[in-house]
């Protein structure tokens, strides 16, 4: 068993997907609209107009990890509360490219530096308001 990560953007996962190919070097695996849907919509769910070009399902993979992304779930908004992904890099300097990167457009949420636990460790919330923690093991 393992678990996956699945984040609902609100009608901006193309521009999501982007960033983190440009940002992580992710590569998207897999992605379909709500065009390409074979079931029709459900009463429960309902796709808003004009969101037939919307994402319904992507999959990306960033280093060893999948993630999947969507543009939401037919009615939420985005709220990324509660949890944050965590990104291992390999040394100092590729910590600080990752925040930086990260941080584009988005907030510091605690600033990159040296801990008791790790020479360099900070978290950022991103653009989408996605919260990342940076991490030199």
């Amino acid at each position: 068993m393992y678990v996956r990560t699945y984040l609902f953007f609100d009608g901006r996962c193309d521009e999501a997907l982007a960033f983190y190919r440009e940002a992580l070097g992710a590569k998207v695996e897999a992605l379909m609209r709500f065009s390409e849907n074979p079931d029709p919509p459900t009463a429960d769910c309902q796709m808003p107009p004009g969101w037939e070009n919307k994402v319904m399902h992507a999959s990306l993979r960033i280093g060893d990890t999948t993630l999947m992304a969507s543009d939401g779930r037919c009615a939420q908004q985005p709220d990324f509360q509660g949890f944050s992904l965590v990104l291992n890099a390999s040394d100092e300097a590729e910590a600080d490219r990752l925040f930086a990167v990260l941080g584009e457009g988005g907030h510091v949420e605690m600033p990159l530096g040296k801990t008791f636990f790790s020479p360099r460790f900070g978290m950022v919330a991103d653009r989408f308001g996605v919260s990342w923690m940076i991490i030199v093991e």
